[in-house]
């Protein structure tokens, strides 16, 4: 395989991250330290986790493993995790950063996001279920009252950057206003079926990164339906991907990268990890970019319908 340098992108504060990273969402338990290391030893250095995936002691011992052998060094790594949705309150973010971080058997993070706007109700059930049994029970907490504790990890050194994830412009203008350091990334669903032109479009002019995750279409979600498209069958894709003798996934990673974008495919398989990682030795040309492009059909894989009604839902009323 080519020898592959991973661009960085340049955050507003001058901080860098690597435009490429190893995302860890619905990675099979007793799998995660594996593909943890696998990638590290392939040449990753960005790793994309969060603390409601319930993997991030798995993704520790990884990183415990490859630091031990000398394979890296903790600067070498950076690694991004998130505030789940039952931490808004003011006074849960630092308890839940520093949870985050006893798994990760990290003493800092390089990025810390607010998973999402809605908040949830505080509790130990990641997930607290109203007696419909199909919505969400929700917290008073606002998110903007959330934004500036996680201004203070920084000032503590536990997080070396903050940012947010599938906030809308409203949202990320919200914080904006009341921000003293302003989110360094918005990390959302992005791939040719949902180019969410709006947000990424702000996001550029605010200065903000755009992080791209399920780049690939998350064929593996768990909510998946037989009848879904398929966005890595996709006849365009598979074309692209025999013009330049790549896969599919090659391509759709290669897309988000000349859109400007950090991506963050997720695998746990050996030969994926390596593959997804080989997507810097070709190019995309303009017409490649443009039938691409026109994949658009407003396709959200993670539309968190289950929240829906709540105030600060991002979707429900921004489509």
């Amino acid at each position: 395989m080519t020898c592959n340098v991973v661009p960085n992108a340049i955050f507003k504060n001058g901080n860098s991250i690597p435009m490429f990273g190893l995302g860890t969402w619905n990675s099979p338990p007793g799998q995660v330290a594996q593909a943890v290391k696998d990638a590290i030893d392939v040449g990753y250095r960005h790793i994309d986790c969060a603390h409601v995936y319930q993997n991030e002691h798995e993704v520790g011992e990884g990183i415990a493993a490859k630091i031990a052998e000398g394979v890296v060094k903790r600067e070498d790594l950076f690694v991004t995790s998130k505030l789940w949705n039952t931490f808004h309150r003011p006074d849960l973010v630092e308890g839940a950063c520093k949870t985050t971080l006893q798994n990760l058997k990290l003493d800092y993070l390089d990025l810390y996001l607010i998973h999402w706007p809605v908040g949830y109700q505080e509790g130990t059930e990641l997930f607290p279920m109203g007696p419909d049994g199909k919505t969400f029970l929700f917290s008073d907490a606002d998110y903007v009252d959330t934004w500036p504790e996680m201004e203070k990890l920084v000032d503590a050194g536990l997080v070396r950057n903050i940012g947010v994830s599938n906030f809308n412009a409203k949202q990320v203008q919200r914080v904006l206003d009341v921000a003293r350091i302003p989110p360094a990334t918005n990390q959302i669903e992005c791939h040719p079926y949902l180019h969410q032109s709006k947000i990424t479009s702000f996001c550029a002019e605010k200065g903000i990164i755009v992080t791209a995750y399920s780049p690939l279409g998350s064929p593996a979600r768990p909510w998946v339906k037989a009848d879904d498209p398929v966005l890595m069958d996709d006849a365009t894709v598979g074309q692209l991907a025999k013009k330049h003798g790549k896969s599919a996934a090659q391509i759709l990673i290669r897309y988000q990268i000349q859109l400007g974008h950090v991506v963050i495919p997720k695998s746990v398989t050996k030969e994926r990890i390596a593959s997804n990682f080989d997507v810097f030795s070709f190019q995309l040309d303009e017409d490649d970019m443009k039938q691409l492009a026109g994949l658009e059909r407003n396709g959200r894989i993670c539309p968190e319908s289950s929240a829906f009604g709540h105030p600060h839902h991002p979707f429900e009323k921004e489509e």
